[in-house]
């Protein structure tokens, strides 16, 4: 068996990319309410399963090749990978196949707790076709944005080693428009139990993602020492952005948080998932820095204009991948002494490009969104009804709980399981045997915890 290190390597990252999606699935599991913590992991397993199929089939060939005016490749030249096997492109196809996997799966965190799982099995597959094949293919495939494209001839050679523009600005934007087509959450800013449920798995997925993004960034390394400097720039860009967001929590709340800890770290890898090849590891601190204090106030906002992003991913995801984009225009060094940005004598040339960049992504992912999202929503709808939201989408769209509260040799009861008790609606047997099972959970327990209960209560 012949393989080189640098196949070996792809094959490795390709597989932490992927393990980032089940992390992803953690941080938004954790994030929302214990009864919608199952069907946020399932939103990002079913973006694998979903794009990994439609990758194979025709996804990889839309972002390679010869393409249509630039926009995306022929669907059907590598249809099926047919034409690959026997040959390594098809390490790059399944390491780009988890680039797309995990884009997807950070939209569905701007419409958790409220949505149909139906619609957005179907908005999953539409929306990687038409939206980030075409800007994965106009950044990285030969399109209208890579070397010698159109809009490269125009404005300059736009900077995206990894994905600021094609994965988080285009997911981000997404995430935005999806969050007001399906509308606030019932009791969005009012209702206290709309807070974070399980604080551990955000911080495993924060983990997760952290050890997954080295593959993220460092996988298209062409030369060691291009992968140092990717490396450490993962490892100081999100360190920085922990360590601001932390300070600006503690200037503007009074408490630095478990919660703020890991989505600085988030912000962090988002703002130098685009510039990780290419900005020096001091440069990389100062954008952690700016990145999580700026991220730390984004989150807030949608409180002031009325967004509910129920997991802050448009304040994390597009703000930081907008910071991280443009900033090249101002920190990206010289290429063989050639151009740079202007801190390094480059010019505005930089700047120009990356902004160009920056406003296709944001009218292809907004405009083509708007669209999809209202199709569905005009179709089947994308949201659960009221009942359902307030029993919860795990029991409503799944018929599972994550958590089985209080069962004690009685058999499963998918209202004990969604609420912890039966409600007040149950019927009347239910409720009685609820009744009667929290007095044998006292009576088990002894007077002293009967006495702290009282007391508490």
């Amino acid at each position: 068996m012949e393989i080189s290190a640098q196949h070996v390597w792809l094959l490795i990252s390709a597989a932490m990319v992927l393990l980032m999606t089940p992390g992803l699935g953690l941080f938004y599991g954790g994030m929302t309410r214990a009864k919608a913590a199952l069907n946020m992991i399932m939103m990002s397993f079913i973006s694998a399963g979903i794009v990994g199929v439609v990758w194979v089939l025709w996804g990889y060939s839309m972002t390679t090749g010869d393409g249509f005016l630039g926009i995306f490749g022929n669907p059907f030249t590598n249809f099926g990978l047919q034409n690959l096997m026997g040959s390594p492109d098809l390490i790059k196809a399944g390491y780009s196949a988890t680039f797309a996997i995990i884009t997807v799966a950070l939209i569905s965190g701007a419409i958790a707790d409220r949505a149909k799982f139906s619609a957005w099995a179907v908005f999953v597959p539409v929306w990687i076709t038409l939206i980030y094949c075409p800007l994965a293919y106009m950044i990285w495939g030969g399109g209208l944005m890579s070397a010698g494209g159109a809009v490269t001839a125009i404005f300059g050679q736009v900077i995206d080693f990894a994905g600021g523009a094609v994965v988080e600005i285009s997911s981000g934007t997404a995430a935005l428009v999806l969050a007001v087509i399906v509308g606030q959450r019932h009791g969005f800013a009012k209702d206290p139990n709309h807070r974070p449920h399980n604080l551990p798995f955000i911080m495993l997925g924060a983990a997760l993602l952290w050890f997954g993004w080295f593959g993220f960034n460092g996988g298209a390394a062409t030369s060691a020492e291009q992968a140092g400097l990717i490396w450490i720039n993962t490892l100081v860009t999100p360190a920085a952005a922990m360590l601001s967001w932390l300070v600006t929590e503690k200037i503007r709340h009074g408490h630095p948080t478990s919660l703020g800890a890991a989505s600085g770290v988030v912000a962090g890898l988002v703002a130098i998932t685009p510039s990780c090849a290419n900005i020096s590891p001091v440069a990389a601190i100062g954008l952690g820095l700016v990145a999580g204090a700026a991220c730390a106030i984004f989150v807030d906002l949608k409180y002031r204009f009325g967004l509910d992003d129920s997991l802050d991913v448009v304040g994390v995801h597009l703000g930081a991948g907008l910071i991280g984009t443009l900033a090249l225009g101002f920190i990206a060094l010289p290429a063989a002494g050639q151009g740079g940005g202007l801190f390094y004598g480059g010019g505005v040339q930089q700047l120009i490009a990356q902004t160009a960049a920056v406003v296709i992504t944001l009218l292809v992912s907004g405009l083509g969104t708007l669209v999809i999202g209202r199709a569905i929503n005009k179709t089947i709808g994308f949201r659960v009804s009221h009942e359902a939201e307030t029993a919860g989408v795990d029991l409503s769209e799944h018929a599972e709980s994550a958590y089985a509260f209080n069962e004690v040799g009685a058999g499963f009861n998918p209202l004990r399981a969604a609420f912890g008790h039966i409600p007040a609606g149950a019927p009347s047997a239910d409720r009685q045997a609820d009744q009667d099972s929290d007095r044998g959970d006292a009576e088990t327990q002894g007077p002293d915890r009967q006495a702290k209960e009282d007391t508490f209560a």
